[in-house]
């Protein structure tokens, strides 16, 4: 049986680097010169010999936790990679020619959620202030808010619907695919796993037997203000040093992450609280309200006049997802209409993982809401 080939005209992808200033003594070492993906239609060529390139939209990818922008653009199993896709949703006239830009945005926490932690780094301000300046200075983009976009999966979701509040002036239009909402019901579920691993790098090590829990408690204030004992440093010491971590280490990563974004504190051992006490596995309520701020589904009200100024908001989720990030986002979607905020939200039968196939609806949605 002969496979059908595809007509579609590819495009061009180019890995440009890039020196930031921004990322540069970032707290935890990570590198200031990066790789940047981008990838432009097959019509960007046209004219450009004569003098009259026409410029293109520009649509940045928020990539995942975990993540980085190259792996977008990489080869995929069982499916296109992200140009790809473009490449034939534009060829099936789906969606007019955009230009795609792949941020590289990992760090040693795992990623981040691209806004500014004293604690991880000013990736709010890299995309922003850096590398919109530099791809409008290097392409022919349409180099204004209303041709300009954002979108992302998980945390590139809760990237995108962020930006659109707090850059409101950058982005014209976001999709947001199972962003990171309703903290106390998408994070806070999965902390007593983590302090469990946690508790495998305390010093002194637990020992059968009896177990004086106030003594414990007492001899350890700092663990009542969100301070590591020594326990998370561990951890992370003991991770960076391996290639393939366990589910449980992933999560832990994870949770250490979005403290380290959500409770930044220079003061503080590694430069972050934690919402849990260490010992105790109490909830630790002034640390939790710091988060909360950070909540999608808290914040409309206070970027409603912003949210409202965008050309297009993009939200969908699968009603099976394991994070729960469901009920999230129908809060979110909740929060925008009752503060008359228009944006399309959508469900479909799947749940959080290898759901590229949403970008077929989410991706046209940008392109005409920018074109």
């Amino acid at each position: 049986m002969a496979l059908k080939k595809s007509i579609a005209r590819e495009g061009k992808l180019l890995v440009l680097e890039h020196t930031s200033r921004v990322l540069q003594g970032n707290a935890l070492g990570d590198p200031h010169v990066r790789k940047l993906a981008v990838w432009l239609p097959a019509e960007y060529d046209e004219g450009a010999s004569r003098g009259r390139g026409k410029r293109f939209p520009v649509l940045f990818d928020l990539v995942g936790f975990t993540g980085s922008g190259l792996a977008h653009a990489g080869w995929k199993p069982f499916g296109p990679n992200v140009p790809e896709r473009v490449a034939r949703l534009i060829h099936e006239r789906k969606m007019p020619p955009v230009i795609l830009v792949f941020p590289d945005c990992f760090t040693r926490l795992g990623g981040n959620q691209y806004v500014n932690s004293s604690a991880i780094g000013r990736y709010g301000d890299y995309l922003v202030k850096e590398l919109v300046p530099f791809v409008d200075r290097e392409l022919r983009t349409l180099a204004s808010r209303d041709h300009r976009g954002c979108f992302g999966k998980s945390s590139g979701g809760y990237g995108a619907i962020v930006h659109a509040m707090k850059y409101a002036k950058t982005w014209g239009a976001i999709a947001d695919h199972s962003g990171d909402a309703y903290f106390d019901m998408v994070y806070r579920t999965g902390w007593p796993e983590t302090l469990d691993l946690l508790m495998k790098h305390r010093t002194p090590k637990r020992v059968e037997g009896a177990f004086d829990v106030r003594a414990a408690v007492r001899s350890k204030k700092m663990l009542a203000e969100g301070k590591d004992d020594g326990r998370v440093e561990a951890f992370l010491n003991s991770v960076w040093k391996k290639e393939k971590l366990s589910m449980a280490e992933g999560h832990a990563i994870m949770n250490v992450c979005m403290a380290a974004t959500y409770d930044p504190d220079p003061k503080a051992p590694l430069g972050f609280r934690l919402p849990f006490h260490l010992e105790t596995g109490a909830l630790l309520e002034d640390r939790w309200k710091r988060w909360l701020v950070h909540d999608p589904v808290h914040m409309v009200p206070h970027y409603e006049k912003e949210l409202a100024s965008t050309r297009g908001i993009y939200v969908d989720t699968g009603w099976s997802d394991q994070y729960f990030i469901h009920y999230g986002a129908r809060q979110l979607s909740l929060a925008l209409a009752e503060a008359g905020i228009k944006h399309r939200y959508e469900e479909f039968p799947d749940n959080h993982s290898d759901i590229d196939y949403r970008m077929n609806v989410s991706l046209p949605f940008l392109a005409k809401a920018l074109a």
